[in-house]
């Protein structure tokens, strides 16, 4: 019996991690292991905790030289993080490299959380927070339910916008396709991942619901600019009746995070203002 349990012990999880990815870096947050991470990827700015730890970049664009000054002893990240070779500079140094799937599904989660649990050394935490997490999903569902009975689900769009740049529409099998259709909208394009469309495209939607991720401007000054560069959008009925809804462009990185719960009931809410919202804190502000 000793021989059989000394694999488990045999060695320590990892103590410094490098996180490379909003979502996951949240995740090892909310499973207790915040003091680990000495460094963490652009995208992993929305906890003020996480704001004080150095920046290593976009997780797209990996420097091996930067991340080895921390000295890590793991690297933590999704299949959109790189470049490869990078990675595999890493590796050779003697890092440990993590690379988890990215995919936009419950069950990746899932097998996501009990992993990270099982860097944690509390495997435990990794399935506690899955179970949590798709118990959210129900209710959600369930409620969405209901509220389809009274009101027909919107015609939605997503824009992902960027430093003036055309809009990128969120097409099928992308984080906000799955936003919206948890939320219980109907994705009005169905194209694969992003893509720019004409502003000539955009109107001819004819969104009920317009929801815009700026990865450079917040608030107001998101929807100003986005109608600055796109005054026919004007004509549409999302923001002929003010149903122009703001959404953390973080939450679209990294598969699927712990805040997605809370920002479904925002959205639902605004689907649905017909009905009672899940949650009575719900706001339209990311």
């Amino acid at each position: 019996l000793l021989q059989l349990a000394a694999p488990a012990f045999a060695e320590a999880p990892p103590a410094r991690w490098v996180s490379a990815g909003g979502a996951l870096s949240e995740w090892v947050v909310a499973l207790g292991g915040e003091e680990r991470l000495v460094a963490v990827d652009s995208t992993s700015r929305h906890l003020p905790s996480l704001q004080a730890l150095p920046v290593i970049g976009c997780q797209r664009q990996l420097a091996a030289e930067g991340i080895l000054a921390l000295a890590p002893d793991l690297l933590l990240g999704t299949e959109e993080m790189g470049p490869l070779p990078v990675l595999a500079q890493l590796r050779a140094a003697g890092v440990q490299v993590e690379v988890l799937p990215a995919t936009v599904e419950l069950a990746v989660l899932q097998g996501n959380l009990q992993r990270l649990g099982e860097l944690l050394g509390q495997p435990q935490k990794g399935r506690q927070a899955a179970q949590a997490f798709a118990r959210r999903l129900q209710d959600q569902q369930a409620w969405i339910a209901r509220a389809a009975q009274q009101q027909s689900a919107p015609g939605v769009l997503l824009l992902l916008g960027h430093a003036g740049a055309s809009p990128l529409a969120a097409g099928q099998g992308t984080l906000g396709d799955w936003l919206i259709s948890q939320s219980g909208g109907r994705n009005l394009v169905d194209h694969q991942s992003y893509k720019a469309l004409s502003v000539e495209s955009l109107v001819a939607l004819d969104p009920e619901v317009l929801l815009i991720a700026d990865r450079s401007l917040q608030g107001e000054s998101a929807r100003e600019a986005l109608l600055q560069q796109n005054p026919a959008l004007a004509g549409t009925r999302a923001v002929r009746e003010g149903r122009v809804l703001l959404v953390d462009p973080t939450l679209l990185t990294g598969g699927l995070g712990p805040r997605l719960p809370d920002q479904l009931a925002v959205l639902a809410a605004a689907f649905y203002p017909a009905s009672p919202p899940i949650v009575a804190e719900a706001s339209n502000q990311p």
